[in-house]
C-alpha cells in the first residue's frame, strides 16, 4: 500500500482542526493588544512541528523504542541545564534560550518520559509485581517530575504524574495497590487546600479501598492515617513549602472574591468572558473581554476564554468534541495494534493530553486552581505545540507500521 494512503486521516484532521482553532484564538487574543506577532510566531512553530512530524512519521518504529532510554537521558540533561542556566518567567525557571527563540524542555521531556516508561514496562524481563521493578518504573517518571518541581512549575509537575497510574495498570499492576500506596501521597498534597477538603478526600480514599477490596484492612486505615497526618503537616507548612504566588492561587481558588483585583482577578474575569459568550458567542474579534485584554496572557493558559466568549457554547462544544475525537482515535489505535510498547505509549499520551484539557478548561471555569497548564494544540507556546505534534506523529507512525508491529 502507498505510504501516503496509510496516514490516519481522522487523527490528522482532528489535530489540524485543533491547531487551526488555536491559531484563530491566538490571532484574536493578540489582536486585542495591537500586535499579531504572537500569531506569526505560533505559525512558525507549526511549521517546525510539521517538519518534526514528517521526520518522526517516516522513521522505523523500532527506533522509537530502541532509543527511548537515550532520548530520556537527553530530556533529563536538558531539565538539569534549565536549573543551571534557565530563564525565569512568571516565577518559574522553565526556559532555555537557544539563538533567537526560547525552548521549554519540560514539554518535550514529557514525551521521552512516556516512551521510556513504556519501554521499561513492556520488556519481557520486567515483573510489575516486583517491588524493585515498581520502584524503577516510578523512578523513571518521578526524576523528571522532581526536576520540573524544582523550577518550580507545579502545574507541569502534576501533568508528569498523570500518566503513571494508567500506564502501570495497563502493564498489569494491581490498581488496588496503586490506590493503597497513592493515598498517603495524594492526601499530603491535598493538605495545601484546607482541612475540609482533606477530611473529605480521606473518607473517599478509605471508601474506595473498601469497595475495591470488599473489606476493611489495617493497611487501608494505616495508609489513610499516614496520608491525613501528611496533609496536616502540609496544611501547617504551606507557607514554607510554596512560593507566595502559588499559595495565593490556592487561596483564591477557594474564595476568588477574597482578592478580586489581585490573585483572584484572572479566575473571575475568565468566568465572565466564557459566560458572556452565551450560546453562539459574540463573534470573531468581537469579544470585549478578549479585545480589551481584561484577562492577562489570554493567548496562553486562558485561551479557552477566547473560544467561549467569541464562539460561545457551540464553539466550546465543537472544540471539546475535537479533543474527544483525537483521544478516542489514539485509544482505538492502542486497541488494534497488538504491541505492548505501542499500547502503553498511546495510553500515556492519552492520559497526558486528557489531564491537560481537564485542568486547563477546569481552571478557566473555576473547577481547579489556576496552575498554569496550557491547552494542547491551542495555547501559545512553541515547545508545547512541538511536543504535542510529536506525540501525534508517533501515533501515526505506529499506525503506519501496524502490520510490522503485530496487527
Amino acid at each position: 500500500m502507498n505510504q501516503y494512503n496509510s496516514l490516519d486521516g481522522w487523527l490528522t484532521l482532528a489535530m489540524l482542526a485543533l491547531i487551526s482553532f488555536g491559531l484563530v484564538a491566538i490571532y484574536s487574543a493578540s489582536n486585542g493588544i495591537g500586535s499579531i506577532e504572537l500569531f506569526y510566531r505560533q505559525l512558525m512553530w507549526f511549521g517546525f512541528g510539521a517538519v518534526a512530524m514528517a521526520a518522526v512519521y517516516y522513521i522505523n518504529s523500532r527506533f522509537i523504542k530502541e532509543y527511548a532510554y537515550i532520548t530520556y537521558g537527553v530530556g533529563v540533561l536538558l531539565l538539569l541545564l534549565v536549573l543551571a542556566f534557565g530563564t525565569e518567567v512568571a516565577g518559574a525557571t522553565s526556559w532555555v534560550r537557544i539563538g533567537f527563540f526560547s525552548l521549554q524542555p519540560s514539554e518535550l521531556a514529557k514525551v521521552t518520559t512516556i516512551l521510556t516508561l513504556a519501554r521499561f514496562l513492556s520488556n519481557d524481563s520486567t515483573d510489575i509485581s516486583s517491588i524493585r521493578h515498581v520502584a524503577a518504573a516510578l523512578g523513571i517518571a518521578l526524576v523528571p517530575a522532581l526536576l520540573v518541581m524544582l523550577q518550580p512549575d507545579m502545574g507541569t509537575t502534576l501533568t508528569y504524574l498523570s500518566f503513571i497510574v494508567p500506564m502501570m495498570v495497563m502493564a498489569g499492576f494491581n490498581g488496588y495497590y496503586l490506590l493503597l500506596f497513592g493515598t498517603p501521597l495524594a492526601l499530603t498534597v491535598l493538605g495545601l487546600f484546607n482541612i475540609y477538603i482533606l477530611l473529605g478526600f480521606a473518607a473517599l480514599a478509605l471508601l474506595l479501598m473498601f469497595l475495591v477490596k470488599r473489606k476493611i484492612e489495617i493497611s487501608q486505615i494505616a495508609a489513610t492515617l499516614i496520608g491525613f497526618a501528611g496533609g496536616l503537616f502540609t496544611l501547617n507548612s504551606a507557607e514554607s513549602i510554596l512560593k507566595p504566588h502559588q499559595l495565593k492561587r490556592i487561596q483564591t481558588f477557594l474564595d476568588p472574591m477574597s482578592d478580586p483585583l489581585g490573585a483572584g482577578y484572572n479566575a473571575l474575569q475568565a468566568k465572565i468572558a466564557i459566560g458572556s459568550g452565551g450560546v453562539f458567542g459574540k463573534g470573531f474579534l468581537e469579544g470585549t473581554q478578549t479585545q480589551l485584554r481584561f484577562i492577562p496572557a489570554q493567548w496562553t493558559d486562558f485561551i479557552f476564554c477566547v473560544i467561549g466568549e467569541e464562539f460561545g457554547l457551540i464553539g466550546s462544544i465543537l472544540l471539546l468534541s475535537l479533543f474527544l475525537g483525537l483521544l478516542l482515535r489514539m485509544l482505538w489505535m492502542a486497541s488494534v495494534i497488538k504491541n505492548k510498547f505501542v499500547e502503553l505509549t498511546l495510553i500515556g499520551f492519552v492520559s497526558l493530553l486528557l489531564t491537560h484539557v481537564m485542568i486547563n478548561v477546569g481552571m478557566t471555569i473555576g473547577l481547579f486552581p489556576v496552575i498554569g497548564v496550557p491547552l494542547p494544540f491551542m495555547s501559545y507556546g512553541g515547545s508545547s505545540l512541538l511536543g504535542n505534534m510529536i506525540m501525534v506523529a508517533i501515533a501515526l507512525n505506529f499506525n503506519r507500521n501496524k502490520r510490522n508491529l503485530g496487527y
